[in-house]
């Protein structure tokens, strides 16, 4: 039998594992998904030595980095994003390959794609960590301009105080990249002026849960277009499956 897992540490509820045994169940698929939940990157050999039907592993937090070194072949979004949350594992004998993909910028790119009008040139790219260098990619890959929003002072950021009114009239494409918002602290959101939002105004959330966070019902008052990241995390899915089949090469 296949097996295929995620990396990662503290894993607790994983939308992976259910929907891939889902999948594989559903499909005839001889396979199963597992959860390996190690505390220190350093353990994936193990893993890797003691599963010999390992065909494929998802990573998530806080892994997505520390895993580069262990990788032999990086595909070229992955190389440019600096990290990796889909390995493909090839066994040909004793030798073991692992090549590297970033399915973040796939299904980011796939989502908010069909939302794109002429007017949307440039992207505030709220918070900096996790996947939000994925999010600049993608967003750079489809035309657009980009700019960070940062708590703190940084290269090539502003600050949230720096986000005027005149500021989200031109960046009419925002995305959240933070946690704030996310279940059970759903009465949170960035703090930026949604009130000079429009019909123009795209609001696109990481956050899946809950359905409809405080970002995007605040600028849904004033007529923003807003989705969350639920569709991105099945089209993440999906890409992940052709990655580990070998039929989408990027």
């Amino acid at each position: 039998m296949d097996k295929y897992g995620l990396i990662g540490y503290p894993l607790g509820h994983s939308f992976s594992v259910s929907f891939f045994n889902e999948k594989f169940a559903n499909e005839g698929i001889n396979a199963r998904y597992i959860n390996f939940e190690i505390p220190n990157i350093e353990d994936l050999p193990e893993i890797l030595a003691s599963t010999p039907e390992l065909k494929g592993l998802n990573v998530t937090i806080p892994y997505k980095q520390k895993v580069i070194s262990y990788i032999d072949e990086l595909s070229p979004e992955a190389r440019a994003i600096g990290a990796v949350n889909v390995i493909r594992i090839t066994r040909k004998g004793k030798n073991l390959t692992l090549k590297g993909f970033n399915s973040d910028v796939i299904g980011f790119t796939r989502s908010i794609e069909p939302m794109l009008e002429n007017i949307h040139k440039k992207a505030l790219i709220l918070g900096t960590g996790g996947a939000s260098r994925a999010i600049e990619y993608g967003l750079k890959s489809l035309g657009l301009e980009t700019l960070f929003v940062s708590r703190a002072k940084k290269d090539g950021c502003i600050t949230y105080e720096e986000v005027t009114p005149e500021l989200i009239k031109e960046y009419n494409v925002i995305v959240n990249c933070t946690p704030l918002g996310m279940y059970p602290k759903a009465d949170t959101c960035p703090d930026i002026p949604y009130e000079a939002m429009d019909t123009h105004t795209i609001l696109y959330d990481l956050i899946y849960n809950p359905d409809e966070t405080l970002f995007m019902k605040k600028g849904a008052k004033y007529g923003a277009t807003t989705k969350n990241g639920l569709e991105m995390l099945l089209l993440q899915a999906f890409a992940s499956w052709d990655f580990w089949n070998g039929e989408e090469q990027l």
